[in-house]
């Protein structure tokens, strides 16, 4: 499985992330300044909006995504994913498990999972997923409850744990040590703040995280 999120990025190793209180844009203007800078595979965030303004918004940015070739990823709605054939749905700790998420979405569906230590990666390597997303690798304050950060010591610990499985860190993660965190054997980065910070620059900041 791990194969059709390795195809999705085709070649990358940027995974980036939307979110719309951090660029103050919709998601569909996020995915086609994503999608200039070169982004094969696109998340979309969303922690405040309610579920019709989520698939809306949501559907609006999977038009752009597919008419740009890049696959879209939901993160944490499962339901929105199905509803619009989404190319997958990445979840959390504490969103619907994977198996049952499995069961829902078509075949080659891609499915990531969030951890936050090597207990929890160990765990999610037995489960069905496409990939693992380990972080936050360091301190970051994208997330309002933010987990204690793994470093590069623990990324590599997770690395050994998990196998063959795609890994994707996260957290802190910039342009000045996204080296270090791929040599530490992160197959991608996911970046939030490092994109969208500051306002204006994010087809620029794509473009220079693909050239590292």
């Amino acid at each position: 499985m791990g194969s059709n999120f390795l195809a999705a990025l085709r070649g990358s190793q940027l995974y980036p992330l939307t979110d719309r209180l951090l660029s103050g844009l919709s998601h569909t203007d996020q995915v086609l300044r994503l999608s200039a800078g070169g982004a094969k595979l696109v998340q979309l965030r969303e922690k405040i909006a309610t579920s019709a303004e989520f698939y809306e918004s949501a559907r609006s940015a999977l038009l752009a995504a597919r008419a740009g070739g890049v696959k879209v990823i939901i993160n944490d709605r499962v339901d929105v994913a199905l509803a619009l054939n989404a190319d997958g749905v990445h979840l959390g700790q504490d969103d619907l498990p994977v198996e049952a998420a499995r069961s829902l979405l078509r075949p080659d569906a891609i499915i990531g999972l969030s951890t936050h230590n090597l207990a929890q990666a160990k765990a999610a390597s037995r489960l069905p997923v496409d990939y693992l997303a380990i972080g936050p690798i360091f301190a970051t304050q994208s997330k309002e409850a933010a987990d204690i950060p793994v470093g590069l010591d623990g990324l590599r610990l997770v690395r050994n744990a998990v196998g063959r499985i795609p890994l994707v860190a996260i957290g802190g993660i910039t342009l000045e040590n996204c080296a270090s965190v791929l040599k530490g054997g992160a197959d991608a980065v996911s970046v939030l703040s490092a994109i969208w910070r500051p306002p204006g620059q994010a087809e620029a900041q794509v473009k220079r995280f693909l050239a590292r």
